[in-house]
């Protein structure tokens, strides 16, 4: 890879605090919700995202001790990153086996990171040294994989819930930006691989209303043959059928794991690429630096340097 993605991908470029568990009771979880954050460990006015995790395979991966190589990359360039532990990740397993939403959670996914944003006071005055130095008028949400389910709801994506045939809106206003890494796609017919129908909650999603910017990120081999022969462009749906204004970010011979973001040398990571992961980490917050301030032009530098040339890491498109 070329040195200036090898350093980038080896040495953040500035040292960042990782805190974790931060602990705050909801009434009506089944469990309480736990948190890591990872800041900056110097600087004010801090823009937040919350990272939502995936269901992968892992027992830790999917929970707030996964997902460090974007969570530390995201902090080095200035965000805090709050992390939750979704009660479907396989570590509360043999705790929630049997409670409402189950397996998947899906709605109580999205209804954490609303509860992360009621109670932001308690995790300020948890975490040492953050207290007094997050700006939350600038708040974003990431997702992968069914993070990024996750992530689609809160930015206004609607889905029926298959149990009661309720119309699902579980918008969040005070969320301003997103992104989606290796998302699903679009329901209905599409959806016919072998497993399709474990992902259900997925049959009616609807892009239609998701108005907040959003980045989508997709892999030019993350093909779900297991949901569907749509081939890796139904991880790009929520682009093409979401209004404006959206950007697509395609990253080139990224697979699922888009080269390995939910850990540092995970067994499950079937393409591993340093380069890849390097290169989200600075994109994802240059894209979201855009969004929050327009006079910033960190993203059209980064998509410059990235995205262009013999050793373009993927390519870019909006509306």
């Amino acid at each position: 890879m070329p040195a200036s993605t090898q350093t980038t991908a080896l040495a953040p470029p500035a040292p960042v605090l990782s805190y974790g568990p931060v602990v705050l009771p909801v009434p009506g979880r089944p469990v309480d919700l736990h948190l890591r954050v990872t800041a900056p460990a110097t600087g004010t006015d801090l823009p937040v995202i919350l990272l939502s995790h995936g269901h992968g395979p892992s027992n830790h991966l999917s929970s707030l001790h996964g997902y460090a190589p974007l969570a530390n990359l995201w902090a080095a360039r200035g965000f805090v990153v709050v992390q939750p532990t979704h009660l479907s990740s396989r570590t509360l397993s043999h705790l929630v086996a049997d409670a409402p939403g189950a397996p998947f959670f899906w709605r109580s996914r999205a209804e954490d990171m609303t509860h992360v944003l009621d109670r932001f006071d308690a995790i300020e005055a948890a975490v040492p040294q953050l207290a007094g130095r997050v700006d939350r008028t600038r708040v974003a949400v990431a997702g992968h994989s069914l993070g990024g389910h996750t992530a689609g709801l809160l930015l206004g994506a609607r889905t029926t819930d298959p149990g009661t045939g309720e119309a699902v809106n579980l918008l969040d206003p005070r969320i301003t930006a997103g992104v989606l890494l290796a998302a699903p796609g679009r329901g209905g017919d599409v959806l016919n691989g072998p497993m399709a129908e474990v992902i259900s909650f997925v049959h009616s999603s609807d892009f239609s209303a998701m108005t907040t910017p959003a980045l989508v990120v997709v892999g030019d081999k993350d093909d779900a043959r297991h949901f569907t022969d749509a081939g890796p462009d139904w991880h790009a749906d929520a682009y093409a059928l979401a209004p404006a204004p959206k950007t697509l970010l395609t990253l080139f011979g990224a697979e699922h794991g888009l080269g390995g973001i939910a850990g540092y040398d995970a067994a499950e990571t079937t393409d591993e690429n340093p380069a890849l992961v390097a290169a989200l980490g600075r994109l994802v917050p240059a894209y979201l630096r855009g969004r929050f301030d327009p006079e910033d032009d960190t993203w059209r530098t980064a998509t410059e340097a990235l995205t262009t040339g013999p050793d373009a890491v993927g390519r870019v498109e909006s509306k």
